[in-house]
């Protein structure tokens, strides 16, 4: 995972390392618990394990910061793999994976939520299938104080970003017809 960053290098813990560069600490990322894995069926009202098309991992995250102004820009890399199953096959596979900064507390607050697609081809022959998503732009105001130590980037699947975005309300209003 450290080839997504050049600057940043691994502990013996497998965590990155805080970058030194503009003295700012980096905030972890970590995988939302329930987020981790995406199964999806090739029958939605049976989601027995014949079914099953393909099953989504996360395996390794690491991040990068910069300090710009007032402004804390991250990099944030996700790992993963795609598995098949017994229904799946080969082909293009999209899958949805949510960003969002938190800062934790008795009250957490969400700072930012970014969803990716990974687009994931799968070719013939291949069980299992290694990506990796790199989102450049997570960008959000350095909080005052020592409170950058309490915020957390969360990664994981979002199964309802599968979905197609909901029409506007005015998308779906009929035309107005021309007065008469």
């Amino acid at each position: 995972m450290s080839a997504f960053f050049n600057s940043v290098t691994t502990t013996a813990t497998g965590k990155p390392d805080a970058p030194t560069a503009d003295d700012i600490t980096c905030p972890d990322v970590g995988v939302r618990a329930g987020a981790s894995t995406l199964s999806v069926s090739s029958n939605v009202s049976d989601d027995a394990a014949m079914n099953l098309r393909y099953q989504v991992g996360i395996g390794q995250t690491a991040r990068e910061c910069k300090l710009v102004g007032n402004t804390v820009t991250m990099r944030v890399g996700v790992q993963g793999r795609v598995i098949l199953g017994p229904a799946g096959g080969p082909g293009q596979i999209d899958v949805p994976v949510r960003l969002a900064v938190v800062h934790e507390g008795p009250n957490p607050k969400t700072i930012l939520t970014k969803l990716n697609r990974v687009s994931v081809t799968v070719p013939e022959g291949g069980g299992n299938v290694q990506f990796t998503m790199v989102e450049d732009e997570v960008s959000f105001p350095m909080p005052r104080g020592g409170a950058i130590d309490e915020y957390i980037v969360y990664v994981g699947f979002d199964a309802m970003g599968m979905r197609e975005p909901p029409k506007s309300r005015q998308q779906q209003r009929p035309p107005k017809r021309p007065p008469a």
